[in-house]
């Protein structure tokens, strides 16, 4: 399923979205849509192998978690089409993307506008950090780091079944810092599982701050050489790039791009919280104002009116 929009057109929807929740809910997850908006309009509106979604456009309420009593359970994965072989799959790995992810789904037509204002509601399924029955969601990513092992594993199994369709990841920098990145990249390159693909957002910035000020990793790029992958370092805002970069030879290893990205790009006045951008509350009504006049011009919008 192809979206006839321009990606580019895509990336800056997801962007003026975001924007708009957060001023109207008085702040939200705006450097991650600065940093990752290409990321994943490019995923979704071109380089995503998906079918058409199998769930609702305005998202069911939450119905629990899969058991034996809850025969009716499903993932939020509908939204990204059927799990069929020859289909794509996809791990949100940094689960407090969410509200970006979301974005997404909605500008590349597979969810509807109204589901965003469920975003964060009691009872809803569209959870402020996604989980596994979130909207696009298949397994519940939050813990930093499961994302690539999990995609791992998955396409394992997948190979063993005769499957074809890739495993993409979309991964934070920050789970560079986990130990299971690591096992999950030697165990690719061990049993030589190709299909595994992940872009990295890396913005150098985490929960806590900038990067290197909570544990700096060093070269990454190196490292994931060094266990086995095949990586590309990119400009994470470049669509033509991302497109070059999925051409790279990677047989019998996975692909790690890492897509180096601005946190504040396309809203500059984010820089005055630098580095503490993780998540953007308003400190103020006047500083609520300032953001919404200078944001907007930065998107080429009109002000958010919400109401005062």
């Amino acid at each position: 399923m192809r979206n006839e929009r321009q990606t580019d057109d895509v990336a800056l929807g997801i962007r003026r979205r975001v924007f708009e929740h957060a001023i109207r809910n008085n702040g939200g997850y705006l450097s991650q849509a600065c940093s990752a908006a290409e990321q994943l309009a490019w995923l979704y509106n071109e380089e995503l192998k998906l079918g058409a979604p199998t769930l609702p456009m305005i998202p069911k309420p939450f119905e629990g978690v899969p058991s034996q009593d809850n025969p009716d359970y499903h993932t939020g994965a509908g939204y990204n089409g059927p799990a069929t072989p020859h289909h794509d799959r996809l791990f949100i790995a940094p689960a407090h993307y969410a509200l970006v992810a979301y974005a997404t789904l909605i500008e590349v037509g597979r969810m509807a506008p109204e589901g965003l204002e469920m975003f964060n509601q009691d009872g809803s399924s569209v959870e402020m950090i996604g989980a596994e029955h979130s909207p696009g969601m298949e397994v519940h990513n939050g813990t930093l780091g499961i994302g690539l092992s999990t995609a791992s594993g998955l396409a394992y199994g997948r190979r063993l079944r005769g499957e074809t369709g890739r495993t993409w990841v979309f991964m934070s920098d920050g789970e560079v810092q986990e130990g299971q990145t690591w096992e999950a990249v030697q165990a690719c390159a061990h049993h030589g599982i190709d299909t595994v693909l992940a872009i990295m957002d890396v913005n150098d910035q985490q929960c806590d701050g900038a990067m290197s000020s909570v544990m700096d990793v060093g070269d990454i790029r190196t490292k994931f050489l060094n266990f086995g992958a095949s990586c590309v370092e990119i400009d994470g805002h470049d669509l033509s790039a991302m497109r070059d970069a999925v051409q790279e030879p990677h047989a019998g290893k996975p692909l790690i791009i890492l897509a180096r990205t601005n946190p504040f790009h396309s809203m500059s006045i984010l820089e005055e919280r630098f580095p503490r951008l993780h998540y953007v509350r308003f400190k103020s009504e006047d500083e609520r104002a300032r953001f919404n006049t200078s944001i907007a011009a930065d998107l080429g919008v009109d002000p958010v009116d919400y109401g005062h």
